[in-house]
């Protein structure tokens, strides 16, 4: 459940606020990423702070547990809400954080996309060296070697004709 900013104000100090109102929504987006990640350790540190203190008095209240120390701080009565006050900062921070890790890692994928595509569309079109100087005129066809055999047109079917004559040379015999 979430909690307005004026409760929150009310149950922080005044450095413990600065920092959860760093973690808002439009403080955030101005925020460096070494500053959050510098800031997610803090706030952890914090909300297991509040998450033990809140247990102690929840045992002591039970009568399990016997008072710890001379007194708590003044800030204990709140304990389960200061403590949900610095998990959501924290969870608010970590989504911002993998959000910029996110933008960062599409960012480097759209590039080396691009970087591929130009490599791609550079080895299409691929220019090959010139030929460089070439000795005399360069290159000359050579003639065929295979002999030429041209038959003549009234030669064409004349096998054929002698059989047809012959045939009927013997059929004119008789």
């Amino acid at each position: 459940m979430a909690v307005p900013c004026k409760f929150e104000r009310s149950i922080l100090s005044h450095e413990e606020h600065e920092t959860v109102r760093l973690t808002h929504h439009p403080a955030i987006y101005d925020v460096e990423v070494a500053e959050l990640e510098a800031m997610r350790p803090r706030l952890r540190k914090m909300r297991d702070k509040e998450r033990t203190l809140g247990r102690q008095k929840q045992r002591e209240g039970r009568g399990k547990a016997e008072a710890r120390g001379s007194s708590f701080p003044g800030t204990a009565k709140h304990a389960s809400e200061r403590k949900q006050v610095f998990a959501a900062a924290l969870k608010r921070v970590n989504t911002e954080l993998r959000r910029l890790h996110n933008l960062a890692a599409r960012t480097a994928h759209v590039e080396a996309a691009r970087k591929a595509l130009a490599l791609h569309r550079a080895a299409n079109f691929m220019t090959y060296p010139p030929a460089g100087a070439t000795a005399g005129e360069g290159m000359v066809p050579k003639p065929s070697e295979r002999r030429r055999k041209i038959v003549a047109g009234a030669k064409i079917g004349r096998v054929s004709q002698a059989t047809k004559v012959a045939q009927a040379v013997r059929d004119a015999r008789g």
